[in-house]
């Protein structure tokens, strides 16, 4: 592959890498994304003369996507369910993290850069909240219970989206070095 085109794609794999990193704050597979860019980067444009990325390389960042969605699911649910958040709870509360982070993003764009990161974060955090509290409000569960499930929610989805986050952005290290320098 002609060197410059080959930097050319590898780029747009970083770029669109880094738009996958920040998915993640809207609670989508953006670590998912990824892998699926990298290994379609692998089968295009095989290891040659120093360049591509390699078969192990899109295995370790298989192996990350899944870690990443093991801390997101188990910070989530352990703290919800461990409140005795219903299913209806934590449903709600899914939806709500995906529209808070919506609504979050949009409103810290005035902040640049980070604004919306941040904005995304805590909003999800916040519908998840909301939604938590509305599911066990609906089961006809007391306030003080909807609280403490809605509570645990937000801490939840506060902890596993900055755990996946994390993760993601150790999967883009890893696809950049890969990419770029081995």
């Amino acid at each position: 592959v002609n060197p410059w085109l080959y930097y050319t794609l590898a780029v747009l794999l970083i770029c669109g890498g880094l738009v996958c990193w920040l998915s993640n704050l809207f609670s989508l597979p953006g670590n998912w994304v990824l892998l699926g860019l990298v290994a379609l980067f692998a089968f295009l444009i095989p290891e040659a003369d120093g360049r591509g990325v390699s078969w192990m390389g899109v295995a370790i960042l298989a192996a990350l996507a899944a870690i990443g969605e093991i801390i997101e699911f188990a910070a989530g649910a352990a703290g919800a369910a461990k409140q005795g958040a219903s299913r209806r709870a934590m449903l709600l509360s899914l939806v709500g993290a995906i529209i808070g982070s919506i609504i979050g993003a949009t409103a810290g764009i005035p902040i640049p850069v980070i604004g919306s990161m941040v904005g995304a974060l805590l909003g999800g955090s916040v519908g998840a909240f909301a939604g938590a509290y509305l599911g066990e409000t609906w089961k006809e569960r007391g306030h003080g219970a909807s609280v403490a499930v809605g509570k645990a929610a937000f801490i939840g989805r506060l902890w596993g989206t900055v755990g996946k986050f994390a993760i993601g952005a150790v999967m883009l290290a890893v696809a950049v070095t890969d990419a770029l320098f081995i």
